[in-house]
This record gives C-alpha cells, structure tokens and sequence, in this order.
C-alpha cells in the first residue's frame, strides 16, 4: 500500500514500563509526524453501574476493550484516513463526549498490555514490541500508580491483583509474548533496546523516503552502540 504509515505496537504486562517504551520511542521520532494511541482509550463503556459493581468487572480480559472499533480505527490509519480517538473518563467509567482527531501520519504507535492477543490487532501491526519486567517490581510499580493518581487504597489494588490482573496476565498477557518481534527486557529504561527498535524504524522509514531520525539518548544524554543483542520472538 503506497504511503502507508509505519505501525509500532508495544506490549507488556501492567506496570512493566510499555508507556514509557512507546513514549521514548514516539518523541524519538520528532522528525516525522507520530500519532500516539493508546489501546486503554477504547474501554468499554459502564454507565449506570455502582462503585461496587465497577470494582468487580474485569478490565484485564479481551472483552473489557471494544475491539471492533480499535482494529476499525487502525484500518482507517493504515489508510492514511483521521480518525476521532475516543477519551475515557476513568471518573465514570465511560468514554467522554471529547474526541482526539489524529490525521494521517508517518508513524503510528499503539500501546495496551492486550495488543497482540487479538489476530486483526496484530495484522497492522510492522513492528511488535512486548515489554518485560519482573512481576515483584510491576506490582509494587501499579500499587504507587494507582494509589498517586487514582486515589485507591491499597487493599482495593492488591484484592483486584489477586482476582483479575494477575490470572488475566498468565492467561493472556504473557503468552502474547510469542508474536513480539522484539522483548524488551527490564523495563521502559532500556536505552540499547529502545535504540534497536529505532534501527528498525529507520530503515523501514529511510525506504519511504522519510527524513533521518537522531539517535536516542540514555539518561546521561550518551548514545549507545546499536549492535547489542536484546530477545526476539516469533513474528506473527
């Protein structure tokens, strides 16, 4: 397809450090035009369920994300066509009434801890990323998240670990790991792995005549060598 965008999905389990990847890798590539999706943002909608109730649905499982609309969006950007990203509103569970529009760009890369495990998903998918952490340190990682900015209290986090975000992680998450292209080891602080993904991206974007794209800097603003050798799974 002439002109299609660049496709980047990131993967991995809760807390693992995915945002982070997908975010490093998407403000990398400030010399092409990037959307950044968020596969979070098509949430299922619960209006007019108790505070009791919405504890007990499982957001961790396939069917907690309207599927049929992420892979309908992501067809229309593999198109070049916009589309109007939906906002979730965390505060009623619900989709708002604001949109995000997102034009035709470049590069698009696409976030969720669910990404691979659906096969239309994966079809638009160039370059499969899945992010690995130790599970010790993405619990306590989603503990310090969800007591910060979400105001919940740590029985609440640890009851829905136990119940939903742990089982649906073997069930689901973990296996996904099999379609990545590549996995990212410790976290979204892996510099080296982020700059073998960039090497991907830049010869794929170099073939469409896209502009150079710099090299990302570690945290000591160093650049590091492109050859090392991080993991590999099966490509879809």
């Amino acid at each position: 397809m002439p002109n299609r965008p660049l496709m980047i999905g990131v993967a991995g389990g809760t807390g693992s450090g995915k945002t982070t990847v997908a975010r490093r890798v998407a403000a990398a590539l400030s010399e092409s035009s990037v959307a950044f999706v968020e596969m979070d943002s098509y949430y299922r909608s619960h209006i007019g369920l108790t505070m009791r109730e919405l504890n007990h649905l499982n957001w961790d499982h396939p069917d907690a994300f309207d599927l049929d609309l992420f892979v309908e969006h992501l067809d229309a950007m593999a198109h070049g066509q916009a589309i109007e990203k939906p906002v979730y509103d965390y505060t009623i569970h619900a989709r708002s009434s604001e949109t995000v529009r997102i034009a035709k760009v470049d590069v698009v890369v696409v976030d969720g801890i669910l990404l691979f495990t659906d096969e239309r998903v994966r079809q638009h998918l160039d370059v499969k990323v899945f992010v690995d952490a130790d599970a010790d340190i993405r619990l306590v990682r989603r503990i310090k998240r969800d007591m910060a900015s979400r105001g919940r209290p740590l029985e609440e986090i640890l009851e829905q670990y136990v119940n939903t975000v742990r089982p649906m992680h073997l069930q689901f998450v973990e296996p996904s790991k099999r379609w990545a292209d590549v996995i990212v080891p410790r976290g979204g602080h892996n510099t080296v792995a982020i700059e073998m993904i960039l090497a991907k991206i830049r010869q794929r974007l170099s073939s469409n005549g896209a502009p150079h794209i710099p090299m990302v800097a570690d945290e000591q603003g160093r650049t590091p060598l492109s050859s090392a050798i991080i993991g590999t799974g099966t490509p879809a």
